[in-house]
């Protein structure tokens, strides 16, 4: 038996490819799914289904580029009307060498999630693992609120349903093998485990200790953040996506056109904060390369081009195209060629943990909390700072001061980039970012609340 979780940092996706003798399928494959046909060819097999547990909204599917390249079929579930693929239902059933899938709906993510059983018939007639969606996580479960407030009570109580009914029944001994893990957006609290049981869920799973009611109530009252790019990615992953074919190979652009391009582009600096901070192309957003994934659909439109600076090694590139942005050009030479063609550089100061100790009671001191919500009320915060959510902080820039320093932080520095990139393109002066986040804050003994 072939069984691989392929994971796509920064997003937190977990796919997954399965497979028996000579047959393999693919669970919710990601938009680069170039991997799982290398990862069957390695093992003589061929990929003959694909099954998407619903219709993601977090990243590009990759369903219809993996099966132009392997002619398999593609499986969704029948409450939707997609553009594309074969409608499973309730009892619906697969074969895949020894292994038998079938298919249960699980709604209340979306009306249309599935999630699909697997039993390995030559070992046993009993469940060995279920691929959950974003039904149920590691120590969590998934959101309710994609379809407005008016749904949340509806949602929640066909989630409880799909929970209770559906998978608990399936025995403690069943892997869950959930389409995220911690980090994502799919849910408010995943735990950080790359499997888990329906036993273990049982006992430890907070959400799965509530009663009907009290369920309902806690995913009613769940505030959780929407990126405006889900907006894109429900049209593409509904109606099928553009195909690739290929990694994209970003058009390079020379720094002598970036200024007769200002209005037409997005720049968007991947490297590491505290290089961004010493030097950059001014009104650059900086998002380091590893945190792309997680950070661009708040900030970066379909409409234009995006024109990357530094040298990533596809990381930003990838993190791009799995979100949708086909349209991506590079910086020839990078800020070095910027910096010799005598234009002029941005930068921001950085400012250590002792320093902001020192000046934490200055009435021209702004200290600005850019992490999630959760975060803050979960893990503390600096005193007296103030908490806007990074991306909600484009629609909140005029709440912030002017004329003071404003020091941005969060968890570890690397959201931090990103805002204070944000205020120093919309002319915030004294703008300071805090090194290490709050993280350096707690190791250096200064006091939380």
């Amino acid at each position: 038996m072939l069984f691989k979780r392929i994971v796509s940092p920064g997003l937190a996706h977990n796919s997954y490819i399965l497979g028996s003798r000579d047959s393999a399928a693919v669970i919710d494959p990601r938009r680069d799914a170039w991997t799982y046909a290398e990862v069957a060819r390695r093992n003589d097999m061929r990929i003959t289904h694909i099954f998407e547990t619903h219709r993601n909204e977090d990243y590009v599917i990759g369903s219809l580029e993996l099966a132009e390249t392997t002619d398999a079929d593609v499986y969704h579930g029948a409450a939707l009307d997609f553009g594309y693929g074969v409608p499973v239902e309730d009892g619906d059933s697969f074969s895949l060498g020894a292994l038998r899938l079938d298919v249960l709906e699980t709604p209340g993510h979306t009306d249309e999630s599935i999630s699909i059983v697997v039993t390995n018939t030559a070992v046993s007639s009993e469940p060995y693992m279920v691929f959950t969606g974003d039904a149920l996580f590691a120590g969590d479960v998934g959101r309710t609120d994609l379809y407005g407030p008016d749904e949340r009570e509806r949602m929640a109580a066909m989630l409880y349903n799909s929970l209770h009914e559906k998978l608990l029944p399936l025995g403690d001994q069943v892997i869950v093998c959930p389409a995220h893990g911690s980090g994502s957006v799919c849910g408010g609290s995943i735990g950080d485990l790359p499997l888990t049981t329906i036993g273990y869920e049982r006992r430890s799973n907070p959400m799965l200790q509530l009663d009907r009611q009290s369920f309902i109530k806690r995913k009613k009252r769940e505030r959780l953040h929407v990126p405006p790019y889900f907006r894109q990615m429900e049209v593409y992953n509904r109606r099928g996506p553009p195909l690739l074919h290929r990694l994209p190979h970003p058009l390079g652009i020379p720094a002598s056109e970036i200024a007769d391009l200002e209005d037409e582009i997005q720049l968007v600096d991947v490297r590491r904060p505290e290089s961004f901070a010493a030097a950059h192309v001014p009104g650059t957003l900086n998002m380091w390369s590893n945190a792309v994934a997680g950070i661009a659909g708040w900030f970066l439109s379909y409409d234009r081009p995006v024109v990357l600076i530094g040298d990533d090694d596809n990381v930003a590139l990838r993190s791009l195209v799995r979100l949708g942005y086909d349209d991506v050009m590079e910086l020839v030479g990078g800020i070095g060629a910027w910096q010799q063609s005598g234009r002029p550089t941005g930068g921001i100061d950085m400012w250590h943990a002792d320093l902001l100790r020192e000046r934490l009671n200055d009435d021209d001191v702004f200290i600005l909390d850019v992490r999630t919500l959760h975060s803050r009320e979960q893990h503390g915060h600096i005193p007296g700072s103030e908490h806007v959510y990074l991306g909600d902080l484009p629609d909140q820039l005029d709440e912030l001061p002017r004329g003071e320093a404003i020091v941005v932080y969060c968890d570890a520095g690397y959201k931090t980039g990103t805002a204070a990139s944000l205020l120093a393109r919309h002319g915030f002066d004294g703008v300071a970012e805090l090194i290490g986040g709050i993280a350096a804050w707690k190791q250096a003994g200064h006091p939380v609340d």
